[in-house]
């Protein structure tokens, strides 16, 4: 059972709100100042967590199912803490009856500054973190700001007149989630490229193919562990590559260390990988993420591959230790002339480990794949086919709908988020 997002979002906001009524008297609890402070709490509390999962930590990425589940619950608390923010700059936190003082005392022209900065600083790291159009490689390092600019919101409480005192529970939460956000935002910024789990790789082929490559890397030294299904952040020592970017491993644990990608041309930094890299190039690789795994002794698998999500789906058959494939029907959805690899070779290596390989040209509504999985699901039952999915998110909707016209209850579906972004 994995923490989930709204549950993530509700948790804090709930616990935020509770803590913030205990420091103000009952009969203001339904007043525009007692919502405004709970929000402007809640706000902080927010963006604290998210600056938290910000930081590729394990534990964290544990308690949610894997580092994609956490980049989206960290996107949403950034959203919402944005919503709350505007609600708490909208009304005035305070009312007479209240005995207010500030736990960091500035000049007051400089407390009303911080103020609307404070406010300025959410909104533009909500902005970039969703504005698509930014080219990667400068939204990565717009981005970085977040850090600092969430320090100015942490003056911000500290500075700003307010019912709450330091060592009350309130207070107590919000120095204690603002403390592990900087100090998250800080590693991240600063120490993650030195104590994070990484090692160097040499590039050994990088072979083109229909606007995708398949890139293969040797370890200099020791090889990073990994289980086949999972991702990792590649960063090549060149310039113009040398952002670190997430790509899902394709291929099994071997003896050599050598660790396979198959990187599909989908935006700036992915074309220019796919026409700069060669063969002698040096890569950090930043791995293991990922918590995408087949669930041990399922009776009937379906696995789903779109574009190039048929990454882990090629690290699962090429892992001699993963047994029982006799029981997968493996469906591969590409656009004709676009697929890499080939339909043939895979074709090839799912019959050699004695899965059913299904190729599908012609998008969801195919006749033959809705046959097929019709068939599956009325010989094994609903309740015993496990779906393993990997591609975009309009696939993955429409395997969603096909999944309840069928009664295959949701928690038999694996998958990855694919957007970071």
């Amino acid at each position: 059972m994995y923490l989930r997002t709204w549950q993530a979002v509700a948790l804090l906001t709930v616990v935020s709100a509770a803590l913030t009524l205990a420091q103000i008297p009952r009969d203001t609890w339904l007043t525009t100042a007692a919502l405004s402070l709970s929000m402007g709490v809640a706000a902080a509390t927010l963006m604290g967590a998210a600056a938290l999962l910000g930081g590729r930590i394990k534990v964290i990425e544990s308690l949610f199912g894997g580092l994609d589940r956490v980049y989206l619950t960290h996107k949403w608390l950034a959203i919402c803490a944005l919503v709350f923010a505007s609600i708490h700059f909208a009304f005035k936190a305070g009312v007479s009856e209240w005995e207010t003082a500030s736990i960091l005392a500035l000049p007051p022209a400089w407390t009303r500054l911080v103020r609307q900065l404070s406010f300025l600083a959410l909104m533009l790291i909500v902005m970039l973190a969703l504005n698509r159009k930014i080219p990667y490689h400068r939204w990565r390092w717009w981005h970085k700001l977040s850090g600092p600019l969430f320090a100015i919101v942490v003056l911000h409480w500290l500075s700003f007149k307010s019912p709450i005192e330091l060592s009350s529970g309130a207070g107590i939460w919000l120095a204690g989630m603002s403390g592990l956000g900087l100090a998250a935002a800080m590693y991240k910024l600063l120490l993650y490229p030195f104590l994070s789990h990484h090692a160097e790789y040499l590039v050994v082929n990088a072979s083109p193919g229909a606007a995708a490559l398949h890139l293969e890397l040797e370890p200099v030294k020791n090889p990073i562990p990994f289980t086949p299904g999972q991702f990792a952040f590649i960063s090549m020592k060149e310039d113009t590559l040398r952002e670190p970017h997430p790509f899902t491993i394709a291929s099994a644990k071997n003896e050599h260390g050598r660790v396979h990608f198959v990187i599909r041309d989908l935006g700036d930094y992915t074309h220019r990988l796919i026409e700069k890299v060669s063969p002698g190039m040096h890569a950090t690789v930043y791995a293991p993420f990922g918590r995408f795994t087949r669930k041990a002794g399922a009776k009937r698998e379906v696995w789903i591959a779109g574009g190039v999500g048929i990454s882990p789906f090629i690290a699962w058959l090429n892992d001699e230790h993963e047994s029982g494939l006799e029981h997968v029907t493996f469906f591969y959805f590409f656009t004709p002339g676009r697929e890499f690899p080939k339909a043939e070779r895979l074709r090839e290596i799912a019959e050699r480990r004695g899965a059913q390989f299904v190729p599908v040209p012609d998008g969801p509504s195919s006749a033959d794949f809705l046959q097929r999985f019709s068939t599956i699901v009325r010989e094994t039952g609903p309740s015993d086919v496990e779906i393993s999915f990997c591609g975009p998110r309009g696939l993955l909707k429409r395997v969603q709908a096909l999944m309840r016209e069928h009664g295959i209850p949701p928690s038999n579906l694996r998958y990855e988020y694919f957007e970071f972004r």
